[in-house]
């Protein structure tokens, strides 16, 4: 079982020294590194140490991790690397700026720039018939057509500023036009050879940017959807899309705000959702990538602990084990979705996982929702001990959630105020304008001068950056709340 996950954008020089040093250290008997080998593979020369690298990351050889590597290389690109703005005096700088600016990249993305590529394109018309990929992005079918007709391999050919497909390029697209027009020419797409699973991995991360991804769109930032979300969805999934898509699962669940609806999931469940082998993305990134039972079971452990009550319904239809963790991400504690529901007071879910077969609470699950409830916990210190060995970071969920009547209970169980992860509870209740919340953890101790690890700004900075005007006044009042970037 893999004990870490990959870098971002993972090197085979960086993991090739994580091998030497692992070797290193185990002929110096340094004990974590003696655990490593015991847990993997007895480790005598550079050979080994490289087998007990690729083991910890789960996958069953070195060069299996380093095909891995290759295959990251292959599809990687950083769209949000490249800027707008720059030079339009020639007609390939006007394609390559009207396209970047037409298209989400997930990093820089503006909700003014679609509308200045329409500006663009008054400005310069015939920036539209610059190339296939500025045909698909303008909405012009009889074009792309004629231009398909002509070049048939076009239809699956790698260019533009992104080295994108034309397919991709027109599920990005956030450039109004002609309302028929983008699933038109997803079809004329298809027709000639496009590639229904075309994607990227941005910047290297595992989780494929499909064009079914751009399709649905949302994801951090809260990007909006395609004009023709669901019947380009619906086109892309008829022609071979795999719907085990993990980037959006995320994207319509723990990667954006509310409000969430279930649309995409339904499509997805309907095109097997959680059912066969993964689809050519999971082939090509196999244990880096997420297996269709673990999607499900995953949101099924999202939507317990967000209290959705209609996507739980919906996947334990379609068949999830109710007490599966699936990757067991860490934003969830590694809790199951019962756990979450009983524990965050969502009654209805968590009856509903227990007349579908989900075990019930142990002692420290049944501590967590007494806390959450805010009621006096009497617990041994060893129970306690358990309980936040257990969940270390469970005051982080309680400030985000502004669950403030849990706090003094945490606090008095033995649980850290001021933890750190990314962010102190203070920091998650700050961001989320939870104002009693707020004042609460300043009152039990929280240190409003702590710097999160990234930015090194104060939960008074985090308030301001969100807009929590009110936790601003409170937090600014108290003074020395602000590092001095604030």
């Amino acid at each position: 079982m893999p004990t870490r996950r990959l870098p971002d954008a993972p090197n085979l020089e960086h993991l090739r020294n994580q091998a030497k040093t692992l070797l290193r250290e185990v002929r110096a008997g340094d004990p974590e590194a003696v655990a490593l080998a015991e847990q993997f593979h007895p480790v005598a020369n550079l050979a080994d140490a490289q087998l007990v690298i690729a083991r910890s990351y789960g996958f069953p050889s070195w060069p299996r991790l380093s095909r891995h590597l290759g295959t990251v290389e292959q599809y990687s690109r950083s769209p949000h690397h490249q800027s707008v703005g720059g030079p339009v005096e020639t007609a390939g700088q006007r394609a390559d700026e009207f396209l970047r600016l037409a298209t989400l990249q997930y990093g820089q993305d503006d909700p003014q720039r679609p509308e200045a590529a329409g500006q663009l394109l008054s400005a310069f018309p015939d920036v539209a018939a610059s190339n296939i990929y500025t045909l698909v992005v303008a909405g012009d079918v009889d074009a792309v057509r004629a231009e398909l007709r002509r070049r048939p391999e076009l239809a699956k050919h790698e260019g533009g500023p992104y080295r994108w497909e034309p397919l991709m390029y027109l599920a990005y697209s956030r450039l109004e036009v002609s309302p028929s027009a983008p699933v038109e020419i997803a079809r004329l797409l298809l027709a000639h050879g496009a590639d229904p699973n075309a994607g990227y991995l941005w910047q290297g991360l595992p989780s494929p940017f499909t064009a079914l991804t751009g399709a649905f769109g949302r994801g951090e930032g809260d990007q909006p959807p395609h004009q023709c979300r669901l019947e380009l969805a619906r086109v892309l999934l008829e022609a071979g899309a795999d719907p085990n898509d993990s980037q959006t699962m995320y994207n319509c669940g723990p990667g954006c705000p509310p409000p969430y609806d279930e649309q995409h999931l339904e499509l997805l469940l309907e095109f097997g959702l959680g059912r066969g082998d993964g689809g050519p993305w999971h082939e090509r990134l196999t244990v880096a990538h997420p297996t269709p039972q673990d999607l499900l079971e995953d949101e099924l452990v999202f939507a317990s602990a967000q209290g959705l009550l209609r996507r739980v319904e919906l996947v334990l239809a379609a068949g999830v084990d109710p007490d599966g963790r699936g990757t067991r991400h860490p934003a969830f504690g590694h809790h199951r979705a019962y756990e979450l529901a009983a524990m965050l007071g969502h009654t209805e879910i968590a009856e509903l996982l227990r007349a579908a077969g989900a075990a019930p609470l142990d002692d420290v699950h049944t501590l967590f929702a007494a806390v959450f409830r805010g009621e006096p916990v009497a617990a041994d210190s060893e129970l306690a001990g358990r309980a936040v060995d257990r969940d270390p970071y469970l005051a982080l969920r309680a400030a985000e959630l502004g669950r403030t009547a849990a706090l003094s209970p945490l606090k008095e169980l033995g649980w850290d105020l001021n933890v750190m992860t990314s962010a102190t509870p203070l920091h998650r209740a700050a961001w989320n304008g939870h104002l009693e919340t707020v004042r609460k953890l300043v009152e039990l101790g929280a240190d409003p001068t702590l710097q999160d690890p990234t930015y090194q700004h104060t939960p008074l900075g985090w308030a301001k950056h969100n807009g929590q005007q009110a936790v601003v006044g409170f937090l600014s009042g108290l003074g020395g709340g602000a590092s001095p970037r604030e």
